[in-house]
């Protein structure tokens, strides 16, 4: 079903073509999106005191229980290496469609670089690191400022209506999506012209379904990789450029007329 163009920061015609028909786009963002901000992935976080623990071990519901001191020591190093992050010319792009094009953010990324590059409609399917709620009663609870120092072990602070725990606001590992979030996904999916699906393997599920059913139903399903990735087959066009070439270059070719 895919076509592929490698190596090349010129925009296909035929992309282009799609976005300047496109009235409705989504956006679909994962790890290699962030990853060309300098945030690390999930995976290359685990450094320093975090490298001998498996990802279980900090994201989970049981790493929790078993140590939530560590659990919450990680994912305050983790917001704090995000806040350091800068959007890029990719994020920036997304944020200047919006201004002639419905579009919506559906993102794999717990980081805030897209709402911090100016786009308002953003999807997290996996939570996000300045959104920490009580473990217990699920209520948000307020951002504590950030340290600069990683620590091993921290105790995570109490919910301010019913003291329990604070937890990180993301999915971890065993835990199903944010069923609100979800919906609202499903929904810009199904009526969406266009699906740019930019640095993400296409092998995490359930997020990487919203993509296979942007393909199923006929949408126009633009790969932006800079690597070979599963979506490849799936794709109508895969791109193999960063966001932070490809995007802007796209939007803004797209928005010239002929």
């Amino acid at each position: 079903m895919d076509a592929s163009q490698t190596g090349s920061e010129q925009p296909p015609a035929q992309a282009i073509d799609a976005l300047r028909q496109a009235h409705c786009v989504v956006i679909f963002s994962g790890a290699g999106m962030s990853a060309e901000s300098e945030i690390p992935t999930f995976r290359d976080a685990q450094t320093g005191f975090w490298a001998k623990y498996s990802p279980e071990d900090l994201a989970s519901p049981q790493g929790w229980r078993l140590d939530r001191e560590r659990v919450w020591a990680w994912y305050e190093w983790r917001r704090f290496l995000a806040t350091q992050a800068v959007p890029n010319a990719g994020h920036i792009a997304v944020a200047a469609l919006a201004q002639h094009k419905l579009v919506t953010v559906i993102t794999q990324n717990v980081d805030d670089l897209h709402e911090r590059a100016g786009s308002a409609d953003v999807l997290h399917l996996h939570g996000s690191l300045f959104r920490p709620r009580c473990a217990a009663c699920a209520r948000p609870a307020k951002l504590m400022v950030v340290s600069q120092t990683p620590v091993e072990r921290a105790p995570p602070p109490l919910c301010s209506h019913c003291q329990s725990y604070v937890r990180p606001g993301v999915v971890w590992f065993g835990e199903n999506l944010p069923q609100d979030v979800w919906r609202q996904a499903e929904h810009a999916v199904a009526s969406c012209d266009m699906l740019i699906a930019v640095g993400t393997s296409g092998v995490v599920y359930p997020a990487a379904s919203l993509i296979a059913a942007a393909a199923r139903s006929g949408k126009f399903v633009l790969e932006l990789n800079p690597i070979s990735s599963a979506l490849e087959s799936s794709a109508t066009l895969s791109w193999q450029v960063g966001a932070a070439v490809g995007l802007p270059s796209l939007v803004g070719q797209s928005a010239h007329k002929n």
